[in-house]
């Protein structure tokens, strides 16, 4: 059984290589990621950060608690983008929104709120699948792992798992 830091550092861990394939894609493959892609690695980089924070900490029962109400909460945002990312994948050709901007350039000309909106809706960009593995598209394997994180802040959050030692 794991304690309750392992727990958090084995969740950093994921976050960190599931962040690292993503900038591989990105940097070595070309794969440019979407608005959608830009907002779930950011909630990656949160739920890192929150493990990093925990890990750190390490928590006691309550503290592990919170940290994993975090970690539920954040994953399920994550998850919810990747579920939009899917919906829009799944769209026939003529349902599929226009293509938009690059994130750089709608951060340099329009106000972040309205940058965040506009990548919460998705673009044409979004909708396009260009890489699958075992069947399953990066939002999907990012609904994936998603998935797993909100049950692990879940179990965290109802049965804060071993000792604080």
């Amino acid at each position: 059984m794991l304690n309750r830091r392992g727990v958090f550092g084995i969740v950093l861990g994921v976050c960190v290589a599931l962040l690292a394939t993503a900038f591989y894609m990105e940097h070595v493959k070309g794969l440019e990621p979407c608005p959608l892609c830009w907002l779930q690695r950011y909630a990656f980089m949160v739920v890192g950060a929150v493990s990093l924070l925990a890990v750190v900490h390490n928590p006691g029962g309550l503290g592990a608690r919170v940290y994993g109400s975090l970690l539920a909460l954040f994953s399920g945002l994550g998850l919810a983008l990747a579920g939009r990312q899917l919906w829009l994948q799944s769209l026939p050709a003529d349902q599929v929104p226009a293509c938009g901007p690059s994130v750089e350039y709608m951060l340099d000309v329009l106000p972040l709120s309205e940058v965040l909106a506009t990548a919460i809706r998705g673009t044409g960009d979004c909708a396009e699948v260009v890489w699958r593995f075992l069947g399953l598209s990066i939002p999907g394997w990012t609904a994936v792992f998603f998935t797993l994180l909100v049950i692990t802040g879940l179990v965290m959050l109802l049965r804060a798992p071993g000792s604080a030692k």
